[in-house]
């Protein structure tokens, strides 16, 4: 068995995502490393150690659900091309759909064949009072890049604007099709949607290109969701000013992925309070390069700042990394822990 730390309660976390203020502070994260989390994790062999060492890093330290997402449990998605890599992936190089023919050559995958025994399975380790966070194998515009490469995209966009169309909705509808499965599961109590659109200074497609190519899909996924009655995060990495009215617009409740270099989480929470509930937010490089007492009185900080309106859960700005020195981890959990 699981003992969770405390009493779990997705119910605080879907009153963040309402735009409301939960009765304690909640805390937030979209990917995980256990070992940072949970001192002495066993090693993770099967897919079942694997969501057994989520669910543990979860509910052993004060969250209110779990992330479970599709890689712990399911091969589903689009099959592409090994990349060069060192400690990132390159986006550069050619996928393997650069015209018509291929993209008529290639296999697609097919969503109703992902083992959602295996999330049923997943989800029946959940402590009582927890909830899953559900997400997707990358959204639409990551399996674009994936399928393409991110350089063949900008000159498809331009020169084949019809593939790129045909692409967005044939990869839109099966992801469409693979959400609406898992939304049979009733432990699955929120959704996130994991599509990085920017990087630094700009997205990396024109806002209008996004608009006309990536974001009727993802209204369409949203939609999808808040009709089974279930909240939307968008975790998207990156530049985002000039798609926030966008964001808002498409109907996600809440947004996740913050970076100090781009915009200060206290920063976004102050402009978008109202409209939109934020999760995380935590800058990871911060929270490496500073010590465990300054990491403490940032997210002191950042509670009091919510702590009148709400819509806010305490977390890093992108994941618990590997690197993320565990004094840190713990300073961002206690701040919200001491406040139960």
């Amino acid at each position: 068995m699981i003992e969770p730390l405390g009493r779990p309660d997705v119910e605080q976390l879907l009153a963040v995502l309402r735009r409301e203020k939960p009765d304690r502070p909640v805390l937030f994260e979209f990917i995980v490393h256990p070992p940072t989390m949970v001192p002495n994790a066993p090693a993770s062999l099967t897919w079942r150690d694997h969501v057994e060492s989520w669910v543990r890093a979860y509910a052993e330290n004060g969250y209110d659900f779990a992330s479970v997402p599709p890689w712990l449990w399911s091969e589903f998605g689009f099959a592409s091309v090994e990349r060069p890599r060192a400690e990132s992936i390159s986006q550069y190089s050619p996928g393997p759909i650069q015209n018509w023919e291929d993209f008529e050559r290639y296999q697609w995958p097919n969503p109703d064949r992902a083992p959602y025994e295996r999330l049923a399975e997943a989800c029946a380790r959940l402590p009582t009072g927890m909830g899953a966070l559900l997400s997707f194998p990358r959204g639409i515009f990551e399996n674009l890049i994936e399928l393409v490469g991110y350089e063949s995209l900008c000159y498809l966009v331009a020169d084949e604007p019809e593939l790129v169309a045909a692409l967005c909705d044939q990869v839109g509808a099966l992801l469409y099709r693979f959400c609406e499965r898992m939304l049979n599961e009733p432990a699955a109590r929120i959704v996130i949607y994991n599509d990085d659109w920017g990087f630094k200074t700009q997205t990396l497609l024109a806002p209008d290109d996004l608009r006309r190519f990536v974001f009727p899909w993802v209204r369409r996924i949203v939609d999808l969701c808040h009709a089974a009655g279930r909240p939307v995060v968008l975790h998207s990495c990156g530049y985002m000013a000039d798609v926030w009215p966008d964001i808002v617009g498409l109907g996600f409740d809440g947004k996740h992925s913050f970076e100090d270099a781009i915009e200060p989480i206290e920063r976004a929470y102050e402009r978008v309070k109202g409209d939109i509930a934020l999760v995380g937010g935590l800058d990871v490089d911060f929270l490496c390069r500073h010590s465990a007492s300054e990491v403490r009185a940032r997210c002191d900080a950042m509670l009091d700042r919510a702590d009148a309106y709400g819509a806010y859960a305490l977390g890093t700005g992108n994941s618990i990394t590997p690197y993320l020195p565990r004094a840190s981890f713990l300073a961002m959990r206690d701040a919200a822990l001491s406040r139960w």
